[in-house]
């Protein structure tokens, strides 16, 4: 579920919303897009967002900064669309064959996914830019939203299992899950705290008793 560095490098898609160089086209503009992509995510790592130029992204993309600025408008462009590359993967929530165990796999992986400082740069470097530019912050919210939505799957099962009061239309999965992250994800970027494996428990284990207490029930 997080923005981790194997999908950046290596997924292709886009939000929906129409920005330059978020088509998905084949062949040499795929590998042009790909280039870029890469070039991105390597200078946010190393500079940052405040210092990812478009020269830089030429540079180290083998494209010319002409085209760049023609097919993505600036660096806020380029940045966006990397994130957009992020969304349409082979990615799918885990199915344990429990709520619980479903939601804590979903926590687990935010946890190991940003265990290592070093491979958790890339992600860490894209998810900050989001803070940064407007663009970026739009497709990192366009992501999520994805993901959410893929993970409502989650409560079907629940719900057909009797781990959930029924009808699943009731149940808001993409709050729940939401709420399984929002304490991850806050420890790592606001506190700067860190996380292991109890943090996830304890994340999981709040969100479910608030599922079990009717929290996320939709508003009708």
């Amino acid at each position: 579920m997080p923005v981790d560095n194997e999908q950046t490098a290596q997924v292709a898609g886009g939000t929906g919303t129409a920005r330059p160089g978020t088509r998905r086209p084949g062949g040499r503009t795929a590998r042009t897009r790909a280039a870029v992509r890469d070039a991105v995510v390597a200078g946010l790592t190393e500079h940052g967002y405040s210092g990812l130029t478009v020269e830089y992204v030429a540079e180290h993309s083998g494209v010319h900064k002409t085209t760049l600025y023609r097919r993505w408008g600036g660096v806020d462009g380029l940045v966006a669309d990397t994130l957009d590359l992020a969304g349409e993967d082979g990615w799918a929530p885990p199915d344990t064959g429990s709520l619980d165990g479903d939601l804590r796999a979903l926590a687990l992986e935010v946890v190991h996914s940003f265990a290592d400082p070093a491979a958790a740069a890339p992600s860490s470097a894209v998810i900050a830019a989001a803070f940064q530019s407007e663009p970026a912050a739009q497709a990192l919210r366009a992501y999520y939203a994805e993901r959410f939505a893929r993970c409502e799957v989650i409560v079907d099962r629940a719900v057909a299992r009797g781990e959930l009061p029924g009808p699943r239309s009731a149940v808001d999965g993409g709050a729940l899950v939401r709420a399984v992250a929002a304490p991850l994800f806050f420890r790592l970027f606001i506190t700067r705290e860190g996380l292991d494996e109890p943090d996830a428990d304890h994340a999981v284990a709040v969100a479910l008793a608030a599922a079990h207490a009717g929290t996320f029930t939709k508003e009708t």
